[in-house]
């Protein structure tokens, strides 16, 4: 077999392994009006940032095992619509290496539609802001 197509092949299947890391599947129906949102944030979000529901397991676990890409593990992490849509704008609220605008205009507000339904829901207790909380947890 010619060196070239040993190549290829070689690369081709590091490519799939790598394509399926991290990966479980986005667990939305197809009719769910977030699912385009779900689709968005897994293809562009998910090397970086956690969420089960859209089968991303990109955050760290592990707090002190953080990579420098590593975002916020939305599974544990509450988002609202505003923040997220800030956070797209702006490259996330940090110097971190979120490059700004990765989703814009529609795909932008299906991605800030489907983390404000969808994340936080593993967190110990969620906090919207403007919100009262009740008494012995503030």
């Amino acid at each position: 077999m010619p060196r070239r197509l040993l190549a290829s092949m070689a690369c081709a299947a590091v490519a799939v392994t790598l394509g399926a890391c991290g990966e479980q599947g986005i667990q939305l129906a197809e009719d769910d009006p977030n699912y385009a949102g779900a689709v968005l944030f897994q293809q562009r979000c998910a090397g970086c940032h956690s969420l089960e529901v859209a089968g991303a397991q990109g955050g760290a676990k592990d707090a002190n095992g953080r990579e420098y890409k590593d975002g916020p593990n939305f599974n544990v992490r509450k988002e609202q619509r505003e923040q997220v849509l800030y956070a797209i704008r702006n490259g996330g609220y940090s110097s971190g290496p979120m490059p700004q605008n990765i989703v814009v205009g529609q795909e932008a507000q299906r991605v800030a539609d489907f983390l404000a339904k969808y994340s936080g829901r593993k967190a110990a207790r969620t906090v919207t802001p403007g919100t009262p909380q009740p008494e012995g947890t503030e």
